[in-house]
């Protein structure tokens, strides 16, 4: 559970299709909730890791109204080039979560959404988190639970790995594999912080269709550039059926998501 191989790394056309499609049917509505969890307050200065297109950063400046320090970090220089150009008034860093470019006891809070399960050695990623969190700091993380405890996506990938092989199940199977809460737990304690609180939540996604969803899901990540247009039709067909039961009468499709947050403190 400790480390991963898979990298993301995206275009510029990429990270825009993901602002547009993937950050308001999934990382909005998650937002608020890790905000919340962690316990932003007005004056505080936070670090959102990983931080993609911005949307947890944007979500702590609007709870701020300017009062604090709002700082978003991401490997992938296309994220961040969108990030600015939808937020320029926060301050956007590119660097790497194994290495933070801040120096010790930096933030109040640090906070991390649907991303430590891609760093490839989450343990020393912890352990930046740490180093960067002031004393008594709050450090929050967020992840999807369990692939098989998803009703949705759990016959979905199972479906796309039928059509596009291993690979698709690594890459859209990546998303779950810190979902054990008991372990994720463990891991956040083995970097020494105490866990304060935990909390599960079902969110739910909202797609006009089957295709749309499968769009969101397959664009969003290198797969659609490793299957052929033959291998991704299928997938569109398999979705369908797949997805029936959570399928509108209109062909509109709701995708529910398990996903756990954990916070600690310093």
């Amino acid at each position: 559970m400790g480390t991963s191989t898979e990298t993301f790394q995206l275009s510029l056309a990429t990270a825009e299709m993901y602002e547009a499609k993937f950050v308001p049917v999934f990382f909005a509505d998650w937002a608020p909730h890790l905000v919340e969890f962690a316990g932003v307050a007005p004056g505080q200065a936070v670090l959102d890791v990983a931080c993609g297109t911005g949307i947890v950063a944007r979500t702590v400046a609007a709870r701020q109204a300017g009062s604090g320090r709002v700082v978003g970090l991401d490997l992938n220089e296309a994220m961040l080039t969108v990030a600015r150009r939808v937020r320029p008034d926060v301050t956007w860093r590119q660097g790497d979560v194994a290495a933070l470019p801040f120096p010790d006891a930096t933030f109040d809070v640090v906070l991390c959404q649907m991303a430590l399960m891609f760093f490839p050695d989450r343990s020393r990623a912890l352990r930046e988190m740490r180093r960067v969190a002031a004393p008594g700091g709050t450090v929050a993380v967020l992840v999807p639970g369990r692939l098989d405890a998803q009703p949705a996506y759990a016959p979905f990938v199972e479906m796309a790995a039928r059509h596009a092989g291993p690979e698709a199940a690594s890459l859209l199977g990546a998303y779950f594999v810190c979902g054990d809460l008991a372990e994720l737990t463990a891991l956040v304690e083995s970097a020494g912080l105490a866990v304060t609180g935990t909390r599960s939540r079902l969110g739910r996604a909202r797609f006009a269709s089957v295709d749309e969803f499968v769009a969101t899901e397959v664009e969003s990540t290198p797969l659609v550039s490793r299957i052929s247009p033959d291998v991704y039709e299928r997938i569109r067909a398999g979705a369908r059926e797949a997805l029936r039961p959570f399928t509108g009468s209109a062909g509109e499709v709701e995708i529910p998501l398990e996903g756990h947050l954990v916070a600690a403190r310093r």
